[in-house]
């Protein structure tokens, strides 16, 4: 394993640096100040400076950075890894700026990967351009959604249409009316095998039967930056059938397919939380004097600071494996790291979220710092892409069959 910058990485990441001191942070204020002044205040990609940064991002071939292939920037996970981690340092606003903000990056992979050419050509390329949103309608809340077999939502064949009946909940962007497409996962086929009942199929926001029924709320955040959390449903749904994605039965798959990817990226960008967590830290502890001397002479908080250290080199090291990992032999070569980078990456985040905002004292707690807001962000994953219980049991299995391998070897 190699995690030296090649000469296009060290190129892209000195242009994403300077983007982000030049123009990110210097914008988020006043992206704030525009999202509550805004008409609607769930259309968060309609504030006028987030225009700004995306033209000035395009001219700089900051773009599209995710995805690899013919339709991206062509990246490697190795690659797009140390870019990743930049962005997480400004995470409302760099992701959205680049066109790589979650759900719209995962909902773009599954379109080049899965989507047929007319889809690619209605959905797809629209959504490369930043010129819509969309969201990614698979957890439920009348089953437990961590098993995703327990689906419930409907997608019924009826003549050259399909018919989709069902509620969603937790479902990212989906408050943004500029979030024009959903992709809806339900089930085509009860009676088929498990893995093979599911399917996923494009729905139109604007589909009659389509129903916002609330925003979501997470920890006291509705989380208006990203387009919040919504709850839906879906009444007597009507869809064109050629707006199935691959074939009936393949959901599953797909969803498995688009999770890699996700887990990751959400990995990358959550490094960049923490350092930046790490760097409001340590500036809080030169500046606070109590008890007659700087905080940053206490012993506690000198603790913490270097356990922070450890643990985000620790934590890096593990995320640039499981991206070499991809890459080299594939996403199911790398499904064990892959689970071992989603538990490790909120709880050790989450560690360093809690020790900066503790040295800040009741400000931590306040919007007047990023660190409670990005607090609440991080419990999420533990939720996102797959609980924490999950990951832990399917890793231990995998862990007790290579051990009985090796000892009955």
């Amino acid at each position: 394993m190699d995690f030296a910058f090649d000469a296009r990485t060290i190129e892209l990441r000195d242009a994403l640096l300077d983007f982000m001191d030049g123009h990110v942070y210097p914008a988020e204020a006043t992206f704030a100040e525009q999202l509550a002044g805004l008409p609607d205040r769930w259309a968060w990609d309609s504030a006028p400076v987030l225009t700004e940064l995306r033209a000035e991002a395009r001219k700089r071939g900051l773009w599209n950075l995710f995805l690899p292939g013919d339709h991206g920037a062509g990246l490697t996970n190795l690659q797009y890894a140390p870019l990743a981690e930049i962005t997480g340092r400004s995470i409302h606003l760099a992701p959205p700026a680049l066109n790589c903000a979650a759900p719209d990056t995962g909902n773009m992979e599954v379109l080049a990967q899965f989507g047929s050419e007319a889809q690619q050509k209605e959905w797809l390329e629209p959504l490369l351009d930043g010129e819509i949103r969309s969201s990614f309608a698979m957890t439920e809340p009348d089953v437990a959604s961590s098993d995703a077999t327990n689906i419930a939502t409907r997608i019924e064949r009826d003549g050259d249409e399909y018919v989709v009946n069902g509620r969603k909940w937790w479902i990212t962007g989906a408050m943004n009316p500029n979030a024009k497409i959903f992709i809806v996962m339900g089930k085509t086929d009860p009676d088929a095998a498990r893995h093979q009942q599911q399917s996923m199929i494009l729905v139109p926001r604007d589909t009659p039967g389509v129903h916002v029924e609330r925003a979501m709320h997470v920890m006291g955040y509705d989380d208006h930056e990203h387009g919040g959390h919504a709850e839906l449903s879906f009444t007597d749904v009507r869809v064109p059938a050629a707006n199935l994605i691959a074939g009936e039965g393949d959901g599953f798959g797909i969803a498995q397919a688009r999770l890699g990817p996700g887990r990751i990226h959400h990995c990358m960008r959550s490094i960049g939380i923490a350092e930046r967590a790490v760097e409001l830290m340590c500036a809080r502890a030169e500046e606070r004097v109590a008890f007659g001397k700087a905080l940053s002479e206490q012993g506690v908080i000198r603790d913490w600071i270097a356990e922070s250290r450890v643990r985000i080199e620790q934590l890096r090291l593990l995320v640039l494996k499981t991206a070499w990992l991809m890459d080299t032999v594939g996403n199911k070569g790398a499904h064990s790291e892959i689970q071992a980078i989603k538990i490790a990456t909120p709880a050790t985040v989450q560690w360093i979220l809690d020790k900066a905002i503790q040295v800040h004292g009741a400000g931590g707690l306040s919007q007047d710092f990023p660190l409670a807001n990005a607090y609440a962000g991080i419990r999420t994953l533990r939720f996102a892409d797959g609980p924490d219980e999950v990951h832990k049991n399917a890793l231990a299995r995998t862990e007790l069959r290579r051990q009985a391998g090796a000892r009955n070897g």
